[in-house]
């Protein structure tokens, strides 16, 4: 089997992936096999694209079915964690814009009783 191309296989659907990660492994198996038998040389070779190319497969399938779960969660309050940016826990922690912005009844009052002054200056 030929090398596998990441940018080939996102455009494949579900089933085409599953069928060739099933052809990847039987693929897999059988170099295995002549490995252990002293099969030819180039065999032996092909096992670590086999591997890398069933990675990518698995890589693949795995992005695609975040991409569905983050588009099924866009706009609901509640989130699963491993769908979440990742940033640095400070980040997280931090204060929402909502948050930052919002002033108690009393920081309202004083706000209103005395407002920012203006000075005029000329030069």
């Amino acid at each position: 089997m030929v090398k596998v191309r990441s940018h080939e296989l996102r455009t494949q659907g579900k089933e085409d992936l599953l069928k060739q990660l099933t052809e990847l492994k039987t693929e897999l198996a059988s170099l295995r096999v002549a490995q252990v038998t002293g099969g030819p040389a180039t065999k032996v070779a092909k096992i670590k694209t086999v591997r890398k190319s069933i990675a990518k497969v698995l890589t693949v399938l795995n992005c695609n079915m975040k991409n569905n779960l983050r588009q099924l969660y866009r706009g609901k309050k509640f989130m699963p964690v491993d769908l979440k940016k990742k940033t640095t826990r400070a980040m997280r922690r931090a204060l929402t814009h909502k948050e930052k912005s919002s002033q108690t009844l009393r920081q309202q009052k004083m706000a209103a009783a005395f407002p920012q002054r203006k000075f005029a200056l000329s030069l």
